[in-house]
C-alpha cells in the first residue's frame, strides 16, 4: 500500500512529527542505538508488527547489531508471552535471511540449568537491591520469575542489565494495564542509572508508536518512582 498516495495528508503531518518533531525535540533526544532499542521493544508491546518489520533495516544501520535485536525479541517473551512475540521473531528470522545473516546467531547464554536460579536471583539484587535475594522463596511464580525471567534471559550476553530494563520499561508502558510492574521498573532502571530524565526522553522517542494516553501513563509511572 503506497501510503502517499491514499493518505498523503495524513503522511505530510505523521512523518513530519514522528520523523523530525520528536526526534529532534530539543531536550529529549537519544542516541541513534537506544532510540531505536526502544522503539523495537516499543512496537513489540503495542503488537506494532508491520511497523516493526519497517523500523527494523532503520534500526540495523542505526547501531543495533542481530545479536541485540534478537536479545530485544527473546526477552519479550517474559513480558509479552510467546503468543505475542512469535511474530516478531518469525519478522527478524525472516529479514536476517535476507539480508543474509546467518542463523543461528552465537550463543549468548551464561547460565546453565543448574545455576539460572542462583544467577537470577543475583540478577534480581543488582536491579532492585537486597530485599529480592530471598523473593525467589514466595512461591512457584516467584521462583519461575528468578529462574526463568531473570535466570535464563537477564544474565545473556548482547544487552547489559540497563539496556535490558529498558526494553523491559518499554514492553510494559506499550502493553498498558501494567502499571505497578511499570512503576517497579521505572524504580530498577534507575537504580542502574538510567535516571528519570533519561526515561522521559525514551517515552517521548516512543509516543509516536503508542500514543498520549500510555505515554501520560508512563510519565505518572516515572514520577512515582522517582519519588
Amino acid at each position: 500500500m503506497n501510503y502517499y498516495e491514499t493518505d498523503p495528508e495524513f503522511m505530510e503531518r505523521f512523518e513530519h512529527f514522528a520523523y523530525d518533531e520528536v526526534v529532534h525535540e530539543e531536550g529529549q533526544q537519544l542516541e541513534e542505538p537506544v532510540r531505536y532499542l526502544a522503539i523495537l521493544a516499543t512496537l513489540m508491546g503495542c503488537q506494532g508488527k508491520e511497523e516493526f518489520k519497517r523500523v527494523l533495516p532503520k534500526a540495523l544501520k542505526g547501531g543495533l547489531t542481530p545479536v541485540m535485536i534478537k536479545e530485544i525479541v527473546y526477552q519479550g517473551v517474559d513480558y509479552l508471552g510467546i503468543g505475542r512475540v512469535l511474530p516478531f521473531l518469525d519478522a527478524v528470522n525472516q529479514m536476517f535471511e535476507e539480508q543474509g545473516i546467518a542463523l543461528p546467531l552465537e550463543g549468548q547464554a551464561t547460565t546453565a540449568m543448574e545455576d539460572r536460579l542462583e544467577k537470577g536471583a543475583q540478577a534480581q539484587v543488582k536491579i532492585f537491591g537486597e530485599g529480592m535475594r530471598e523473593a525467589w522463596k514466595n512461591g512457584h511464580i516467584n521462583r519461575w520469575l528468578a529462574a526463568n525471567c531473570f535466570g535464563d534471559y537477564y544474565t545473556r550476553k548482547g544487552l547489559d542489565l540497563k539496556q535490558r530494563e529498558l526494553i523491559t520499561f518499554c514492553f510494559l508502558a506499550a502493553q498498558g494495564g501494567c502499571e505497578p510492574q511499570l512503576t517497579a521498573h521505572a524504580k530498577g532502571n534507575m537504580n542502574l542509572g538510567n535516571d528519570k530524565e533519561f526515561l522521559i526522553k525514551v517515552v517521548s522517542q516512543c509516543l509516536p508508536y503508542i500514543g498520549y494516553p500510555r505515554s501520560l501513563n508512563a510519565i505518572t509511572c516515572i514520577n512515582k518512582a522517582a519519588e
